[in-house]
């Protein structure tokens, strides 16, 4: 099953997806207010951003890695075949702990739903948790952004490479086990590269990015 994320829900959206969402925007607003953070401004024309990235699976894959890191590790070595990334103890861990401040490197990533809710376009520190929210807790964009980049570093991805060029598209068809670097991830990779457009996208306009 795929994930979807979405930027822009708004922009040429039916009046009735439009008033369901206006509604999700309220309710993320409402939060936002209660913590004594800014809203913004929800854009209803402009460029649109929607992408299906590798899977929930595959988004597990990436927050191992993450996970590693946020504990002081190395990047851990690239997934066995038929081994989970969820099965990972430290991984696991993460998924157990609950957003604090200050927040850890790799909290807007990894302490998210994989399947529903929304990373806003303002910068605030931990996760934010509420039952009112759709899929119960709010990321920043800005934040998720910075976490994205600072894993692409460790992983050694070259700025502005296109997860649907043929470079990578061909290390995600031929699995190589003398690959190197970046090569070595590449499912990893692949999402943390359509992520980063997502997000970019996000921050660059203003507009609310949503798994879906």
């Amino acid at each position: 099953m795929g994930l979807d994320v979405l930027v822009g829900a708004l922009i040429g959206a039916d009046e009735e997806t439009a008033e369901w969402f206006e509604a999700e925007c309220a309710t993320i607003g409402a939060v936002l207010a209660r913590e004594g953070l800014p809203g913004w401004q929800e854009p209803v024309a402009g460029e649109q951003f929607g992408e299906r990235i590798w899977g929930y699976s595959g988004l597990h894959t990436l927050r191992r890695l993450a996970a590693h890191l946020a504990a002081g590790r190395p990047l851990p070595e690239p997934l066995a075949e038929g081994e989970r990334a969820t099965e990972d103890p430290l991984l696991a861990a993460a998924y157990e702990d609950v957003p604090d401040d200050p927040a850890g490197p790799f909290d807007h990533l990894i302490q998210h739903s994989d399947c529903e809710g929304y990373y806003v376009p303002v910068d605030f520190g931990p996760v934010l948790v509420d039952e009112e929210l759709t899929g119960g807790c709010l990321g920043s964009s800005v934040r998720l952004l910075a976490e994205l980049r600072a894993l692409a570093a460790v992983l050694g991805l070259p700025p502005g490479l296109d997860p649907d060029s043929e470079e990578v598209t061909g290390v995600l068809e031929d699995d190589d086990p003398a690959a190197e670097g970046w090569r070595r991830y590449g499912t990893e990779s692949f999402i943390c590269l359509q992520l980063m457009k997502a997000a970019e996208h996000s921050v660059r306009t203003g507009a609310v990015l949503a798994f879906c």
